[in-house]
């Protein structure tokens, strides 16, 4: 999103229960993490790692986005937030995070779907952790046809700006179905991550990377 337009229609809109369920969806997963350095790959305007430094109060964040728009838009809420000392942003490429092994846990939430090689996003995470690191991924689920996409937005988005229900509809047309998640793991073997479907328009992939 490098139109600033996008990026604060974006940023305008309350994913707060989303982004609250994800950090919370990380907690239940991965009961035993508490501290270490996190890696967030498409933070967007940075609610994520916002909310995530707030319940982890040992961890420090960095998340990285391409877009710079939202990335002033996150370094305003994480300064707003009083959190700059513990949440980092970079305006950078997730494929050009350098560094093996450097971070004790990523999350990555809507970037997959925006990507033209997934591989490579699964392979970028698996080079980055460390052993032993939780990884929670999750992006939106694509629908059997176009009509059930437009249903979708119109359960979900109903009332939005016109310019964020068609990014709705464009993002879930480009998104990745159960099956081809499945696939995408296995290439990268990465079979230790599992697959949830959580509702009618997500998939979640968490586990451990060793």
């Amino acid at each position: 999103m490098d139109d600033p337009a996008q990026a604060d229609a974006y940023a305008a809109t309350d994913f707060s229960a989303e982004n609250q369920g994800f950090v919370e969806r990380f907690k239940e997963y991965f009961p035993e993490f508490s501290q270490g350095a996190v890696l967030d790959l498409g933070c967007g305007p940075a609610d994520i790692p916002i909310r995530f430094a707030t319940v982890y109060p040992a961890c420090r964040v960095i998340g990285v986005d391409a877009s710079a728009p939202m990335i002033q838009l996150g370094e305003q809420a994480v300064k707003q937030a009083g959190l700059a000392d513990r949440v980092t942003l970079r305006c950078e490429r997730y494929e050009a995070v350098a560094g093996a092994r450097i971070v004790d846990a990523v999350m990555s939430n809507s970037l997959l779907h925006h990507l033209p090689n997934p591989l490579q996003f699964w392979q970028k995470v698996r080079q980055l952790v460390r052993p032993g690191a939780p990884v929670l991924v999750m992006d939106l689920l694509r629908p059997e046809s176009p009509e059930a996409a437009q249903a979708i937005v119109d359960r979900y988005a109903t009332g939005a700006p016109d310019l964020l229900r068609r990014d709705f509809y464009n993002s879930l047309l480009a998104a990745f179905t159960e099956d081809e998640i499945t696939t995408q793991l296995a290439r990268m073997n990465l079979t230790r991550l599992l697959i949830d479907i959580p509702d009618d328009r997500h998939w979640v992939v968490g586990g451990i990377v060793y």
